[in-house]
Formats: structure tokens, sequence, C-alpha cells
């Protein structure tokens, strides 16, 4: 049983007008989901033993916000990472590896990876990006494109089959997602200040094999969308396993979705108490049904950016 207590010292929404060699990002409440909302600061507590103390960092989502825009307010063209089931070819090894599961050394999984290659090497990727990244586009030469991928230091050069354009320049519509304290907050950004759309207890991917995996960190691009998504049995992929509804993908088959449903049951779950408490899923993020719902028909497909930190 997990028990959520509100710190009732005081609670100050505020606008944050941190100035010093950059102007910080202006946020401010204005809720367009108010179930299951979390204070500022709280008390987590799971089984008999266990509490955390938990909160948002408004001053690093502002940060976080400010980065945001720094990477996009310029003239290069923006684009996301497309590798999804594979479908623009395994990459090749990278030069150094590890597993299982078959990896990059920083993680970042070769299935449905994205490969990053260096200037003075485009016969072997060094590393892999996770489909969805969003990237920046530098230049194009022949069958390669000179990127910066968010979150990834330097530059690097991609097959151009791997990166679609976008036609978006900035992005109004952000998700963050804090692995650590297993909650999101939506923010929308409605003239010059950030409103916050949400704040609620979500789940994050556990990572154990063979069937489960953390949820990635990174900025990704919200990919695409499905009212139903239907799974099959863990072990068994003859088998149909259930669905979960209102379901977002941001990277390959990590998805926003509302608590699963394993068959025999057919009705939709609502809320769960492990919400908000541990890494529990297989890679996906999982909320309550009805805020999934709101980020599945709020978010933008091309046009909106979760953001996964801890």
């Amino acid at each position: 049983m997990i028990k959520i207590f509100n710190f009732k010292i005081f609670t100050v929404f505020f606008l944050l007008t941190l100035f010093s060699f950059s102007k910080s990002a202006i946020i401010e409440k204005e809720l367009l989901y108010d179930k299951y909302t979390l204070p500022d600061t709280y008390i987590i507590k799971i089984g008999d033993n266990y509490t955390q103390h938990r909160s948002y960092d408004w001053t690093k989502i502002s940060n976080i916000l400010d980065n945001i825009d720094n990477f996009t307010h310029d003239q290069y063209n923006l684009g996301s990472l497309k590798n999804y089931k594979n479908a623009n070819g395994k990459p090749g090894a990278a030069i150094k590896m590890k597993s299982p599961p078959e990896s990059d050394i920083y993680g970042v999984r070769r299935n449905q990876g994205i490969p990053l290659y260096s200037e003075s090497n485009l016969n072997q990727p060094e590393r892999y990006a996770w489909d969805g990244s969003l990237v920046k586009i530098l230049s194009r030469n022949g069958n390669f494109s000179k990127v910066q991928v968010k979150d990834i230091d330097g530059t690097w050069y991609i097959p151009n089959r791997y990166i679609e354009t976008l036609s978006t320049k900035r992005f109004d519509k952000i998700i963050i997602i804090n692995r650590s304290f297993q909650n999101v907050v939506t923010l929308e950004r409605v003239g010059g200040i950030w409103k916050i759309r949400s704040k609620n207890p979500i789940t994050t991917g556990k990572d154990k094999l063979p069937y489960s995996y953390a949820t990635p960190l990174g900025v990704f691009v919200t990919q695409n969308k499905l009212k139903r998504m239907d799974y099959m049995k863990f072990g068994n992929e003859s088998e149909p396993g259930g669905y979960s509804p209102y379901a977002t993908r941001f990277s390959g088959g990590g998805y926003f979705h509302g608590f699963p449903v394993d068959l025999p049951r057919t009705s939709i779950i609502e809320y769960s108490n492990s919400l908000g408490s541990l890494p529990i899923s297989h890679m996906c993020v999982r909320s309550s049904a009805s805020h999934a719902q709101f980020v599945y028909n709020w978010a933008e497909v091309d046009k909106s950016l979760f953001i996964v930190i801890d």
C-alpha cells in the first residue's frame, strides 16, 4: 500500500524569474488536468518500512526548458531519429559493445538504435542513439547528415534514412518524466510563460532482463498514438496478454499510457496504488487512465517533447 503525505507548511505557486547571464523560464500553475495532483514536496511510503522525500525541482525544470530553447533557436532544421522495430535497418556493431542486452558502452541498445558515426570513421558506428531522439541537422552530404543529438556531446554523422526532418522550430508542449521520483509534469508555453498543466504520479521501466528495461533517459519527439495498445503475454508472443489505454509513443517500444489491463479483464483500470512508487513497468511510463487520456489528447505528434530525467 502506498501513501502520499503532503507537506502543508505552505504551497507557493510562483513566477520563476531568476536572472543571471540569461533569463530563466517563467513557470506558473494553471492545471488542465486536476486529478491525483502531487504537491511540490511530499513523502512517499512504500510498504511498512520504506519512505522517501520527493519533490519537483522547479529550478532544474526551468533550466531544462531554457536548454531546449537554446538548442532549437537558430537557423538549423530539427529532426527526429527513427528506427522503430528496426524499420530503417538494425545498425552495425559499434566499436565498443557490451551485453546483455547488446548495447554500446553507454547502455543504448543496438536493437532499434540509430548508429552514430564519427567524421573520421564512416564505416563503423562509434555509439548509438535512442529511437525518437531530438536532433539538430547541421548539414547533409550524400547519404549522411551531420547532426547534434540533444544530450549527447559532440557532432555526429547519421545515415539519412534514420532522420525525419521536422516542420516545427520550437516546442510549446513538454512532458518531463522523473525516474528518481516517479513523477511527471506537463508544461505548455502560453505567450512567454510555461503553464503547469498536470503534476502526477507515474511508474517507469524496471531494469530487469529479459522482458523489462529501464525507461531511457533523453529528449524525445512524440512519435505516434494508439488509443488501445495491445500486448502479448511475456514469454509467449503468440498469446494475447492484454492492452494499455491511451498510449503515446516517444522512443522505441516506450509509450506513456494508462495502467495495463491483463486479460481476461477487459475494463479500464483508472488508478493503481503502485503509481508513484518504484519502477515496475517493462520500459513504458504508466499513469492513471484519465491522465494518460489527457496526455494522449494534449500532446501533438512531432510537435511536443518527452524529456526523461533522473
